[in-house]
């Protein structure tokens, strides 16, 4: 039997597993991030190729190019004006094309609409570069759908005497909220996690940035009850 695992990147691979298993979301590349128009530009191409051809070949985006490039660009204009909830909802029209970013879930008995839900691609991406500038920092994960970023994790282990403080701070220090994946309504959340709490960021301020709780609670009280599993 090997040993377990107690640094932080053992938690790390322990929920991209997690998810990847029970879950059914696939392993990101980090080489695939676009820091330019902070999207999972892979992950992002392989769902209109499945969900929308038709799409893609009208709009000449299915290789790199000025075309393609337009879309990124436009797609990262609206982002940045209406939130990436918004476009998922909603989808963005670009010049004779309506690109759906996302199908919702299905009604009983509706087997299209089933069959567009099942193209959705929910990705978990390890140590993220995200940052510009030559210090090129990176993140322990970002979840992402369809190649848009909904969620960071910052994440700590109380075995190695850190906890979900020292991820909050670490948002707080080292995460410039000018910088594109930081900007609000860019990214859903932003989440601290120890093995023992998680605590949830909406709007980066930088040293402002205020972090809620996010626990199941104990006994009328904060944290999460024992796992006994």
């Amino acid at each position: 039997m090997s040993p377990t695992d107690l640094s932080e990147k053992g938690l790390e691979a322990l929920i991209v597993s997690s998810l990847i298993e029970k879950a059914n979301y696939v392993a990101g590349d980090p080489k695939d991030y676009d820091r330019d128009h902070a999207v999972d530009i892979a992950k992002l191409m392989a769902f209109l190729n499945d969900s929308q051809a038709e799409v893609v070949e009208r709009l000449d985006i299915g290789s790199e190019g000025p075309n393609r490039d337009k879309l990124l660009n436009r797609l990262q204009g609206e982002i940045t004006r209406r939130g990436v909830i918004e476009m998922l909802r909603k989808g963005l029209d670009h010049l004779s094309a309506k690109v759906q970013l996302f199908y919702g879930t299905p009604s009983a008995g509706n087997a299209k609409a089933a069959e567009q839900y099942a193209a959705n691609l929910f990705s978990i991406t390890r140590q993220v570069r995200y940052s510009k500038d030559e210090t090129q920092l990176a993140l322990d994960l970002c979840l992402f759908i369809n190649g848009l970023p909904i969620a960071t994790f910052e994440l700590k282990n109380s075995l190695t005497k850190q906890t979900v403080e020292d991820a909050v701070q670490q948002y707080k220090r080292d995460r410039d909220s000018r910088e594109l994946l930081f900007q609000f309504g860019r990214c859903v959340v932003h989440l601290a996690v120890d093995d023992q709490e998680v605590r949830f960021c909406t709007h980066m301020k930088d040293k402002a940035s205020w972090f809620l709780p996010f626990n199941k609670g104990f006994k009328d009280g904060a944290g999460n009850p024992l796992n006994t599993a």
